[in-house]
């Protein structure tokens, strides 16, 4: 679901417990997350997965800014978050259906926030399936 704001169209996604919020508009192709430049996060497979996106766009991505903030989760759970939502912002920024077609056919997560949440703890155990170990004697 994307929305206008004063910065530009906005996005978020969910992956776990982290959830990301991208603002795009018309700029010069500067990526920043968490106020950090894209080229500037380490380990680089990480930038490279978040660069996707992107790097599937093409052109469209050099020609606009995009603002995203992660929060809640692990460094994983961000990164797929902020990728999902970058995804989103340029296809609700462009308004391609051919964009929104490559990015369903290369990832269909870009588009569609994984479903997936943590199972409740139940009674007699430690966590959600772990239960107290029986004894016989």
């Amino acid at each position: 679901m994307a929305r206008k704001s004063k910065k530009g169209i906005t996005s978020k996604a969910k992956k776990k417990t982290a959830v990301a919020r991208a603002s795009i508009r018309a700029g010069k192709g500067r990526v920043t997350i968490n106020k950090k430049a894209l080229e500037t996060i380490e380990p680089s497979y990480l930038r490279t997965f978040i660069a996707e996106p992107l790097i599937i766009a093409g052109e469209t991505a050099k020609k606009v800014d995009i603002e995203v903030t992660a929060r809640g989760g692990g460094f994983m759970g961000q990164a797929v978050s902020a990728r999902s939502a970058i995804a989103k912002a340029l296809v609700a920024y462009t308004k391609d259906k051919d964009l929104e077609r490559r990015f369903k056919e290369y990832d269909r997560l870009l588009l569609v926030d994984d479903p997936r949440r943590k199972e409740s703890k139940k009674p007699l155990g430690r966590g959600a399936r772990a239960k107290k170990q029986k004894s016989k004697r």
